[in-house]
């Protein structure tokens, strides 16, 4: 999301001791989205690394996952993707399946602990 002032939320909100993120999507800063649901996937976690490097903060800080997933058949491929990029112990989460925009077949929303 390159204009963060266009969009009608914040990308980031601090709070009680956490950080929370709004929803990330698989779209690169040239405005392309990767083919298949582990490039998308990758790509996610990438942006949302740096989103949480600009707090302060890395993967290792998050400890709540929210998963939109486009296709149900996509879950296994993304559960290996996804288990890349955390160590233990894992973030709590929660998947749902949900209709995407264009080609897009995950939105990850994150909440961190903020480090004192």
């Amino acid at each position: 999301m390159s204009d963060a002032n266009s969009w009608p939320f914040s990308l980031v909100r601090r709070a009680g001791g956490l950080v929370f993120l709004s929803g990330e999507v698989p779209v690169a800063d040239d405005g392309s989205i990767p083919e298949g649901i582990t490039a998308q996937t990758d790509l996610v976690f990438k942006l949302i690394s740096e989103t949480l490097a600009g707090e302060g903060l890395s993967l290792d800080d998050v400890v709540s996952c929210m998963v939109h997933l486009a296709d149900k058949a996509d879950f296994a491929d993304y559960n290996a993707a996804y288990r890349k990029h955390f160590k233990d112990p894992l973030p709590v989460r929660t998947t749902v399946q949900a209709q995407m925009i264009a080609d897009v077949k995950l939105e990850v929303t994150v909440v961190a602990a903020a480090r004192a």
